[in-house]
């Protein structure tokens, strides 16, 4: 019989997938538990949690395993892992991605970074992290994101059968995408073989943050400001949808631009700049600047629709956003004009 490394009081070994709606921790999480259960004799159950359900909203799966004299019947989500697969590494600017780890709890996250740059972005005290870049794979496979992370989470759970994975994959692809069968299987052994880990030791009087539960108000009748007031409101200019790219964003050229706002007309969230100049015969008019990265999503509409190519596809690199951001100016309050 298969036996776990390690459980928990009830006798689980947890493993929670953070990510984002279409990158496939859900079918990931399924897969990984079916695995499990034909392949290693295990009792196992897998679970999702969504948010608005649509494309680049945060997404939870939790997958639990046991042996079999221990009957599963809890369906909460898993707030102690064993096992947290980071599908997104910007994720960690708005969901505390590591919450509830164990001291020898293991951290898989897709990322080109080093284990020790992600160690210090996600505050992490110790622990072992994992790191493949999953995207750069699924893209040179012409595959998804999820079924590297797999290959790298079979890495993690040495109790868990490569082979029998791989019969899984063969099996929920070969009746509808055929040809999507092996890209699958290679960026699954990709991941698998490409994964680099580093464990760290929790510092001389130092300890894991005290464990919180996952439903506990943050403001409640204890805790909430004087007077009820909303010290964080959330509107259209303060939210990032920078979390929601999974790989590519727009890159713009400013020599090659008509301004003809094709690209502001399908774009959904306001991303593109405009600054009102005179042209050639000083006449008013709206010139494009560039593009507010904290608000594009990388759906990329704007480069379908762009006619003359200043709008071209590109894979984001760690700073890219950042140093190429034209931000836009709200002016909320022009004047203030007393009657």
């Amino acid at each position: 019989m298969t036996s776990l490394p390690k459980v928990n009081e009830l006798g689980f070994f947890e493993i929670r997938l953070e990510s984002i709606g279409g990158l496939g921790a859900n079918l990931a999480g399924k897969m990984l538990a079916e695995a499990g259960v034909s392949g290693s004799g295990l009792n196992g159950v897998s679970f999702s949690s969504y948010g608005s359900e649509k494309k680049g909203s945060p997404v939870k799966a939790h997958i639990r395993f046991c042996h079999l004299d221990t009957p599963i019947r809890d369906t909460t989500p898993v707030e102690r892992p064993h096992v947290v697969g980071v599908f997104h590494e910007s994720l960690s600017k708005t969901v505390n991605v590591i919450s509830g780890m164990y001291e020898d709890s293991m951290v898989l996250v897709n990322s080109s970074k080093t284990p020790e740059e992600l160690k210090e972005k996600m505050n992490l005290i110790g622990g072992t992290i994992a790191v493949v870049d999953a995207t750069a794979i699924a893209l040179e496979e012409k595959n998804r994101v999820n079924m590297a992370m797999l290959g790298a989470l079979f890495r993690l759970c040495p109790f868990l059968d490569a082979e029998k994975m791989k019969g899984v994959i063969r099996k929920s692809l070969e009746s509808k995408y055929p040809t999507a069968v092996q890209p699958a299987l290679n960026t699954f052994e990709r991941g698998y073989n490409q994964v680099q880990f580093q464990t760290f030791a929790i510092p001389e009087g130092s300890s894991m943050p005290e464990f919180k539960r996952w439903d506990t108000p943050v403001l409640g009748y204890e805790t909430q400001p004087m007077g009820g007031m909303i010290t964080n409101p959330g509107n259209s200019i303060l939210k990032d949808l920078s979390i929601s790219r999974s790989g590519m964003m727009p890159a713009f050229e400013e020599e090659k631009c008509i301004h003809c706002a094709a690209c502001d007309t399908v774009c959904p969230d306001f991303c593109f700049v405009w600054d009102e100049k005179p042209d050639k015969k000083g006449r008013p008019q709206l010139f494009l600047q560039g593009i507010d990265y904290q608000y594009c999503k990388g759906c990329l509409k704007c480069i379908k629709a762009c006619p003359t190519d200043a709008l071209s596809s590109y894979r984001e690199t760690d700073g890219y956003a950042d140093e190429h951001r034209v931000a836009h100016a709200f002016r909320l309050v022009d004047q203030l004009v007393v009657r």
